[in-house]
């Protein structure tokens, strides 16, 4: 049942798009972040989905859509970059299967960020590709939010959709793209045009929000926890009644921290003493270990370059209580652990190379929703609103984004590729209000009849005979 559900709205979307074809990438958007080949259990495992509505997307744009001229912007290139750097790195990559295995989905998903750009042309499809994220990500947040609430949730045992770390479904990812998204739904309740931002709207947004600050309740991945702190630094960016909203904060804290379950709230100390947590002293021995690694490789390892790691480092042991305490150092050995960090992850992988083009794509994304917001803001046209603030929707995502990504591999992130490409399209759509605005057809008939008028005026004028004294 589960497969022919997810199969007819899959077939649904294929036949409505043959009349609007931006529904195909809309699609796309859909299959790459639900991933419902891997939700269902019989025939729609095998089929290709994601290929399908790759191949859709790109061929309904080129053959069928009714587009403006496509432009290539200096951020675009860079992605481009990225795609090339990361082919080049994956010919000596040291593990050659794992990375051609990786290589299969990242080249997808910087290729699709490259050509998003290209399809959102207007507001409304602005607002139909983030919809689409934003409540196809939510389905996977209102079930674990649901289950974290029932007390369903647990380090690594909160169950989803998909029962494996791939994608979305990965803990920490997951609950960074959680947090992400809150600036976004709070867009939608102020400018959104498909579901006008009514009664029901703002409470299903709420309810939303509620879900999404669950999970990384659910997941109890510490990463969330840090998103969630960045959040609020950002609210408090943008309000002016700032000691409020502090005050507002700790008290929701104060009287949300007894219903917090334990495990919880054991897990979150460990960031106090991350000397002492296995995880925290591993990615710091991971992270020496990748810089020790490109002082010999320089342009990097390729893809799952961390692999080849393998290091010993001594772990504080505390055992006792109050003065009877006592601390003895054990010799942990470890290899083949993961960066968890998109940073050291770009480091290993693509060498500093590869790094600084990230971390490009990353400081001009910012930049330029920066500079957005600011312009809109100066002029002031009431019809241009939305505009200035999807741009600090967008900037916003990007830092809670920036900040979970410190903590853990996610630097070629599907959802937050497409992000940047809405980011791309946002900042290429504003160009048109920064010069004078083209006349249109009428505008232009009309001065012409106005300057016929004004010359047959004039020569009439010099024709007639003076006056008589």
């Amino acid at each position: 049942m589960t497969d022919l559900f997810l199969l007819g709205f899959f077939a649904a979307f294929m036949v409505f798009g043959l009349k609007r074809p931006f529904l195909w990438v809309c699609m796309y958007l859909y299959v790459d972040i639900l991933i419902p080949q891997k939700i269902g259990f019989g025939p729609i495992t095998s089929i290709p989905l994601s290929l399908i509505a790759f191949v859709a997307a790109f061929g309904g744009w080129l053959a069928l859509d009714k587009k403006t001229r496509p432009t290539f912007t200096f951020r675009q290139g860079v992605m481009l970059f990225l795609v090339a750097w990361a082919f080049f790195t994956l010919q000596g990559a040291e593990f050659a299967e794992p990375a051609a295995n990786k290589w299969d989905w990242v080249w997808k998903t910087m290729v699709f960020a490259i050509f998003l750009p290209f399809t959102v042309t207007t507001k409304l499809r602005f607002e139909a590709a983030a919809l689409v994220m934003v409540l196809t990500v939510g389905a996977i947040i209102i079930s674990g939010g649901m289950k974290t609430v029932l007390g369903g949730g647990g380090y690594g045992s909160l169950a989803l959709f998909v029962n494996e770390n791939y994608g979305l479904y990965e803990s920490s990812t997951l609950s960074t793209v959680a947090v992400a998204i809150i600036p976004l739904l709070y867009w939608f309740t102020r400018h959104g045009t498909i579901f006008p931002p009514n009664i029901l709207v703002k409470l299903f947004a709420l309810g939303l929000t509620g879900a999404c600050l669950l999970i990384p309740i659910g997941t109890e991945a510490r990463t969330g926890l840090v998103c969630v702190a960045m959040l609020g630094l950002l609210i408090l960016r943008e309000t002016k009644y700032k000691l409020a909203v502090i005050v507002g904060g700790l008290l929701l804290c104060a009287a949300a921290f007894p219903l917090l379950p334990q495990s919880y709230a054991d897990r979150m100390a460990t960031m106090m003493t991350a000397e002492e947590d296995e995880s925290a002293s591993t990615r710091v021995a991971v992270w020496k270990w990748t810089l020790d690694y490109v002082k010999e490789r320089p342009l990097g390892g390729g893809f799952e370059a961390y692999r080849a790691n393998s290091f010993t480092y001594r772990m504080p042991q505390t055992s006792g209580e109050g003065n009877m305490k006592s601390v003895t150092y054990e010799r942990v050995t470890d290899e083949g652990r993961a960066y968890h960090s998109a940073f050291f992850e770009m480091l290993g992988e693509q060498g500093w190379p590869g790094l600084g083009a990230w971390l490009l794509l990353q400081a001009l994304g910012l930049v330029s929703m920066e500079r957005l917001r600011r312009r809109m803001r100066k002029r002031g046209d009431p019809e241009l609103e939305w505009l200035g603030h999807l741009a600090i929707a967008l900037q916003y995502a990007q830092l809670i984004y920036l900040v979970g990504a410190a903590f853990q591999g996610i630097a070629w992130q599907p959802f937050i590729m497409m992000l940047a490409g809405l980011q791309i399209a946002l900042a290429v759509y504003a160009r048109r209000y920064d010069s004078p605005r083209e006349p249109t057809v009428g505008e232009r008939l009309a001065a012409q009849r106005e300057r016929v008028a004004r010359d047959a005026v004039a020569t009439g004028s010099a024709g007639a005979a003076p006056p008589l004294r």
